[in-house]
């Protein structure tokens, strides 16, 4: 794979940094700004309105290799020619663009946060062109991985936080999705991956063993079983449904894995069909009647999240499960649903910068003006209670009891003295460049999942149930409220003076 190059040095992993990867409105309208000198400073927000999968929490992912990609964002020469055939663009703006850089501040969450509806997961401070111009790149890189990490924490939780194995390169949207899927799934609790190119890049354990091919290219199940072991000792997971899973696939994986263990080695059975939750007891029960407790199952087969709990609460032996299909491609969602909006802009007049807010008929379509911060409250056991939404500078401190309003019901509010208060978003580019010296991929990847798992383990069982879950409280500060609602007060007292 290519290795780009950007302003804070090598990018190990190819990502697209072709700035043509943008909706072409975003080039008419920036075109529109420059003809009419309106390149002012803006701040965006990256937001989303709503959990996937009808669940209680979502998780950030893709941000990381975000960064890598909005620091090396250009138009190449090619590029240029290219807009330049369109016939629409005028030879000054794209000699600007010849120039491009994202040359504004980043604000995000930390990779693998546990995130909720309205926060900013990221916060854009730059130039209006430039901020229009990388929107698309901002919500394809967070909205595809957040779903996988989403998706694969919530069948991770199903499976009392068990080995989760992901399988689901075939069946990936594409070379991309299916890297991307790969890297998601891991942050959100997969053990491992079957993409062994994945692997490579981020350092993600590779899992696999056999396939029924495998089997069937043997005269014999036993013979396929037994050369497989020859060749994989203390490595071997025999497959046993390609025929009869009771009558045949376990009563050959014994004979094969009784000479294993004779050898000194151990090994383990998995099934890709069938009656699951049946199939797997019996074959507990013939593994443990010829010895061998310590062999494990492991299942495949169209798993999802609700399969998995169900297995789980009947409490079916088994030790592993490989998920494809809907891990990596959201299942039941097909996107997460962030978007980008503008929440503040400098005003020539007052030099200032001024907030912003879009309206709608639809409350849950409004956004929250100004420029934000999000803080997560803590309770006395140290377990997350709740998030806050603040103007950017609004300070509140532990041990100090405030009032929070509901971001769409005015008159929903609670009082709550926080033990601890972390800040959610930190700033990881200044004028374009990073703040913190990049990391290699793995390690970056590892560290991200460690914060998924630490961060669901501080949120109540009741946020994280898998059907019906309790709805966290993300609310606003009594600053935030006030303005929100002298915009919507403003905006009715013009609607009535035109009537």
């Amino acid at each position: 794979m290519a290795q780009p190059e950007n302003a804070n040095g090598p990018v190990e992993n190819s990502c697209i940094t072709s700035a043509l990867f943008t909706d072409f409105y975003e080039l008419t309208m920036a075109q529109g700004y420059w003809k009419e000198d309106m390149n002012q400073k803006v701040v965006f927000d990256m937001f989303f309105r709503r959990n996937p999968f009808n669940g209680g929490f979502s998780v950030l992912a893709g941000n990381e290799t975000l960064l890598d990609a909005i620091t090396a964002f250009h138009f190449s020469k090619q590029d240029i020619d290219y807009l330049a055939s369109q016939k629409i663009f005028e030879q000054g703006f794209l000699d600007y663009l010849k120039d491009f850089r994202f040359r504004g501040d980043l604000y995000t969450m930390d990779e693998g946060t546990v995130i909720f509806p309205q926060e900013p997961l990221v916060r854009i401070h730059a130039n209006l062109i430039e901020a229009q111009i990388v929107e698309g790149l901002i919500l394809n890189h967070i909205n595809f991985q957040s779903l996988i990490a989403t998706k694969t924490a919530r069948v991770w939780l199903a499976s009392n936080k068990g080995g989760i194995m992901e399988f689901g390169l075939r069946r990936a949207q594409g070379p991309d999705g299916a890297m991307s899927a790969s890297r998601a799934a891991y942050i959100g609790g997969a053990a491992g991956t079957s993409n062994t190119l994945a692997g490579k890049l981020y350092g993600i354990p590779v899992m696999g063993t056999m396939a029924h091919s495998w089997i069937m290219s043997f005269p014999s199940e036993l013979d396929a079983f037994r050369a497989y072991a020859k060749i994989y000792p203390q490595n071997s997971v025999f497959l046993i449904d390609t025929y009869d899973t009771l009558k045949s696939g376990i009563k050959n994986a014994i004979v094969a894995g009784s000479e294993l263990v004779a050898k000194g080695y151990n090994f383990g059975v998995r099934l890709d069909s069938g009656d699951i939750s049946y199939l797997t007891t019996e074959v507990r029960k013939e593994l443990d009647k010829a010895g061998f407790p310590q062999a494990k199952i492991s299942v495949s087969n169209e798993l999802t999240e609700d399969i998995i709990s169900t297995l789980v609460a009947q409490k079916v032996p088994i030790d592993s499960w490989g998920v494809g299909t809907h891990m990596v491609t959201g299942g039941t969602e097909a996107s997460f649903t962030g978007v980008y909006k503008l929440a503040a802009r400098h005003d020539k007049g007052t030099d200032k910068m001024v907030p912003a807010m879009k309206f709608s008929d639809n409350p849950a379509k409004m956004t929250n003006p100004g420029i934000k911060n999000v803080y997560r409250l803590y309770d006395g056991n140290d377990m997350a209670a709740a998030d806050i939404l603040t103007l950017e500078d609004e300070k509140i401190e532990p041990g100090r009891e405030y009032h929070y309003y509901h971001p769409m019901i005015d008159y929903r509010q609670f009082a709550f003295e926080a033990t601890r208060i972390e800040p959610l978003l930190k700033q990881r580019l200044s004028e374009g460049k990073r703040m913190q010296p990049r990391l290699p991929d793995s390690e970056q990847l590892h560290l991200s999942r460690e914060t998924m798992q630490k961060q669901l383990a501080s949120f109540d069982e009741s946020y994280k149930r898998i059907l019906n879950p309790h709805i966290y409280k993300v609310s606003m500060s009594q600053k935030l409220k006030d303005l929100k609602l002298k915009f919507i007060q403003e905006n009715l007292a013009e609607e009535q003076s035109e009537k």
